[in-house]
């Protein structure tokens, strides 16, 4: 099967940025990322998945706190 030479759309940037993070990238999807992907779409989503990481876990230990009652 020939596989159309075209840069990966938002949606699979995203999901590879989501499938990287958790360390279960598929080989085909990162060579695929590395020869037509762009390396600043990668790098904003990669951060925009971070912050959101982040402020999950923040949200989380503040629920739990509050929960606690400290």
């Amino acid at each position: 099967m020939v596989e159309e030479e075209r840069a990966p759309s938002l949606w699979q940037v995203t999901k590879s940025v989501l499938a990287a993070g958790f360390g279960v990238q598929s080989n085909e999807n990162r060579e695929r990322d590395f020869k037509y992907g762009k390396p600043g779409q990668f790098i904003i989503i990669g951060l925009v998945f971070t912050v959101l990481f982040i402020l999950g876990v923040w949200g989380l230990v503040m629920l739990v706190m509050n929960l606690a009652g400290v």
